[in-house]
């Protein structure tokens, strides 16, 4: 389980070290991907921020600007959607990877004991250190084939 306070934490320490002001603002949206159960585009996020947090009064460029922060410090990452957009989420889950529907742009998360470890093999057969990784299968989900 997140310990959102933890994280909020090294948000702070994150914004000390590179001299800049804490916001109360990027604090809020990276609770809001924090709570979030999906992935979310910036629209999302500034609406889910009128709805639980209507007297912070953020408008949806400095959602963008935190989004953008957030992403740059590895406290949250995104999966792009071409003329889509991006669409985000907290880097504090267990980790998994994803399948994306190329249609409805359906985000499908999964984890695969066989697939890490085939991973590793990879990896080690190339003397290669893996020191991070995502994987993104693209594809049209069950919904969208039906059509």
């Amino acid at each position: 389980m997140i310990n959102s306070e933890e994280v909020i934490d090294e948000l702070k320490r994150i914004v000390k070290q590179k001299g800049l002001k804490y916001t109360e603002q990027r604090e809020i949206v990276l609770n809001i991907l924090l709570e979030a159960n999906e992935h979310l585009t910036a629209e999302e996020v500034y609406n889910l921020i009128k709805e639980k947090r209507p007297e912070s009064n953020i408008g949806i460029a400095t959602v963008y600007r935190a989004l953008g922060f957030l992403e740059d410090v590895n406290l949250i990452t995104s999966i792009t959607f071409g003329t889509d957009g991006k669409k985000y989420e907290s880097n504090f889950k267990d980790h998994h990877d994803h399948l994306i529907c190329t249609q409805c742009g359906k985000i499908v998360e999964f984890m695969d004991d066989e697939i890490e470890k085939r991973q590793d093999k990879i990896a080690k057969k190339n003397k290669f250190r893996v020191t991070s990784h995502s994987m993104q299968l693209y594809g049209v989900c069950s919904s969208c084939q039906k059509k």
